[in-house]
């Protein structure tokens, strides 16, 4: 399901892409991306 923010249909084709790939629902998808990001984040603002 696409969350309920402003984000392009391009970059929800490529979550939903991600999501085929690799076996997970769409949801899961989401969160698994959003997680990874906010850690490279945190990640960047610690070096």
């Amino acid at each position: 399901m696409r969350p309920a923010i402003d984000i392009s249909h391009g970059l929800h084709g490529r979550l939903k892409d991600y999501a085929e790939a690799n076996d997970v629902d769409l949801s899961e998808a989401y969160s698994k991306v959003l997680e990874a990001g906010l850690e490279a984040l945190e990640t960047q603002e610690q070096q």
